[in-house]
């Protein structure tokens, strides 16, 4: 490793923690521009494909969850250059809209198979593959 890399490495750890604010905050311009213009986002063979797909997530996510929480673990990364690999390890609470006088909680054990570039001195997500490995469901009651 170069003398930069525990400064790349706390830049990828960033990153990531960017990407958990973008998607919770359903900022689709702040997502898109943590990736490069033609990075990809996949998840059990459904991708988003450049910055344009990746535009569309968070509303997606709107359409589907009352708001989620992504909280990045650990991550472990091979810096190359210009170029990285790593996986990132989070746990990502989804908070479905109350129906019928329930609400439903879904949890999510996630592991981020991740590709970087950097580009003009900025590390960027170039693929992000989305593994989950466990799904934990909780009712919870409705906030009064």
């Amino acid at each position: 490793m170069s003398e930069s890399a525990p400064q790349d490495e706390w830049a990828l750890y960033r990153l990531a923690n960017l990407y958990a604010q973008a998607v919770d905050r359903r900022n689709a311009e702040a997502l898109a521009s943590l990736f490069t213009e033609n990075g990809v986002i996949d998840r059990s063979g459904n991708a988003w494909r450049g910055r344009t797909q990746i535009l569309g997530i968070p509303s997606r996510l709107d359409g589907l969850y009352a708001s989620t929480l992504h909280t990045v673990r650990n991550q472990t990364v091979t810096i190359t250059g210009d170029t990285a690999e790593g996986e990132t390890y989070a746990v990502a609470y989804h908070l479905k809209r109350p129906e019928g006088g329930k609400q439903v909680r879904i949890d999510w054990g996630i592991r981020y198979q991740d590709r970087f570039m950097r580009q003009d001195g900025a590390w960027l997500f170039a693929k992000r593959e989305l593994i989950v490995d466990w799904v934990e469901t909780t009712e919870l009651p409705v906030a009064p």
